[in-house]
């Protein structure tokens, strides 16, 4: 991670208690969160279902963070008007999903939304590679999609030193958003190991949301800007 680095928390809400969702995003902004990160998934490609357009849409209505919203879809190109409309800042797709992955980035850049593209965990990393001219940041999953709670895979760390790399070489700062199995005990390898952005669910919404994120915050502070004997080995 070079000095200078923004390190950006993205609270999960899958890990949110959905009965009082209002109360946790009020508490998501006092904590200092940077984004909200909203799982969409279709129980096709992944198995599990989760929120929609609606929700989206009333969930904009009670922050004022940006929405991350990570689609979890076949056919993402069909729901992202619906997604942009309802108040996502971000989305992402995936590259497994997308025949067509330039055409769906440029109709989410179209529509004035960041677009990201989402990798699985053994998808090799030349699709990001393809895709770095048309998207504005990376998603590396480091658990299988589909459920939260899910222990991070340690090879992911190599991954993101990879990726890292190859935007150095060609000048580029774009960001790198890990998502999965990611807590205090991990955090600071994932940034140690080029990540930008960090998504964590349960181990910030169990317990005290508010201490969790700016236990975070002080992670990832040091992890960005690690002494002589501190830096990520690539």
């Amino acid at each position: 991670m070079t000095a200078g680095s923004t390190i950006r928390i993205a609270p999960s809400l899958i890990a949110a208690d959905f009965a009082r969702l209002g109360a946790e995003l009020a508490a998501c902004e006092r904590a200092g969160a940077d984004l909200l990160h909203v799982d969409v998934m279709d129980g096709h490609f992944v198995p599990n279902l989760t929120l929609g357009p609606p929700v989206v849409k009333a969930l904009r209505s009670h922050t004022r963070l940006p929405m991350d919203c990570h689609l979890m879809l076949v056919e993402p190109e069909r729901y992202i008007p619906a997604f942009a409309e309802a108040g996502a800042d971000w989305i992402s797709v995936h590259v497994e999903v997308c025949w067509h992955l330039h055409r769906t980035l440029t109709l989410i850049r179209s529509l004035g939304k960041r677009a990201g593209v989402v990798l699985n965990p053994t998808t090799p990393l030349t699709y990001a590679y393809e895709a770095v001219p048309y998207c504005d940041f990376i998603v590396l999953m480091s658990v299988n999609p589909g459920f939260g709670g899910q222990e991070f895979i340690p090879g992911v760390l190599r991954r993101i030193a990879e990726l890292r790399d190859f935007l150095e070489r060609q000048g580029m700062s774009m960001d790198i958003e890990v998502d999965g199995g990611i807590h205090a005990g991990n955090v600071g390898e994932v940034v140690r190991a080029g990540a930008t952005i960090v998504v964590s669910g349960s181990a910030l919404f169990h317990g005290d949301i508010v201490s969790n994120v700016r236990t975070f915050r002080h992670l990832v502070t040091e992890s960005a800007f690690p002494g002589p004997a501190d830096s990520w080995s690539r």
